[in-house]
């Protein structure tokens, strides 16, 4: 079993191959958290999806471009394909499910992207509608896959405002669908004053704040 430092030093490698595109290092990385007993989803979400907020961050500052955040994805997806299946996805046989998209009236989908392939590393089965998607799409996506959790995702101030209509949508299809926010435009507080049921900070919060919302629901 790797030493705590061990454990980090191998994050913070995950981490800078991931910001840096080096896919073979991430690969080679990746194995070596399985050889030395590391948990696999700690290394997805304390390594590369952490590496992946940063990357997020360089690329609304200007400092990397659309080539830089696909290459960056592909060291992403390289890792993963090693991690993933090591993956323990609790005990229940059922998998949960989410329907996930970018609000209508944005076309960013970045950080819902990151999201996305945290639910699938975490067993979830991920309904993904993209951007810029229709209000009533995502109740009518809901409604076909009785999905436990609707998650909505904005970058921009503008389309946040459309949230509380299409949370109340949501709910008056289905009362029981948990519905979870994200975005920079967002906080807690609004995710709250908006109806929403959770709010993630980061992808790496996500999984945890959508079974967090599950369990308080069942309540």
């Amino acid at each position: 079993m790797a030493t705590e430092e061990r454990t980090q030093e191998l994050m913070k490698g995950l981490y800078d191959a991931v910001v840096n595109m080096d896919e073979d290092t991430t690969r080679e990385l990746s194995q070596a958290v399985l050889d030395e007993g590391i948990d696999a989803y700690y290394a997805v979400t304390n390594g590369l999806a952490a590496a992946m907020d940063k990357v997020g961050e360089l690329y609304s500052d200007q400092e990397y471009f659309v080539p830089e955040l696909l290459l960056c994805a592909d060291a992403l997806y390289a890792g993963l394909e090693i991690l993933r299946p090591h993956i323990k996805t609790g005990d229940s046989e059922v998998k949960k499910q989410i329907v996930i998209g970018t609000i209508e009236g944005d076309i960013h989908d970045i950080g819902k992207n990151l999201v996305k392939i945290m639910f699938e590393a975490a067993g979830w089965i991920v309904h993904d509608l993209g951007k810029d998607v229709p209000l009533n799409r995502f109740v009518e996506e809901q409604k076909r896959t009785q999905a436990e959790v609707v998650a909505l995702s904005t970058l921009m101030t503008t389309s946040m405002l459309a949230m509380p209509k299409v949370i109340e949508m949501i709910k008056a299809g289905n009362p029981d669908a948990a519905v979870m926010v994200g975005g920079a435009p967002l906080s807690r507080e609004i995710a709250r004053s908006y109806g929403a049921d959770g709010y993630a900070d980061n992808a790496g919060e996500a999984v945890q704040e959508a079974v967090k919302m599950l369990e308080q629901m069942k309540k």
